[in-house]
């Protein structure tokens, strides 16, 4: 369930960025040049330390030889729950974020969901 709302988020995110994006630069005109522009472009290089994570968690879920611990487990979570810590200071991930959630309500719902479902959620 964890993993679905991280997808979820993940993806508001980029529609949300692909939008800002196109409101700056112009259309990005199809899904390969949005991969592209995900990979190698400076304006969605933020978006790369949760999507990292996402390619991590996957990894680590289709990992038959692979056993997961609650050590593993704890620091995945950590990292997670790090990355969902929106501040208006700064200029890395915690500021784009922050952002994202005050310009885009799915990014809004998304987080609220994903947060809700982690074991420290108040």
């Amino acid at each position: 369930m964890v993993r679905e709302q991280l997808m979820s988020l993940h993806g508001a995110l980029i529609v949300a960025e692909q939008s800002s994006y196109e409101g700056v630069i112009g259309p990005v005109g199809s899904v390969e040049t949005l991969l592209d522009l995900l990979q190698c472009n400076p304006w969605f290089t933020w978006l790369h330390p949760f999507s990292d994570l996402l390619v991590r968690l996957d990894h680590l879920l289709d990992d038959d030889t692979f056993e997961i611990s609650e050590d593993n487990l704890a620091h995945l979570l950590g990292e997670l729950e790090g990355l969902l810590r929106p501040s208006i200071a700064g200029d890395g991930f915690a500021r784009a974020y922050f952002e994202a959630l005050q310009r885009n309500s799915d990014v809004v719902l998304a987080h609220f969901r994903l947060k809700r479902l982690l074991p420290d959620a108040a």
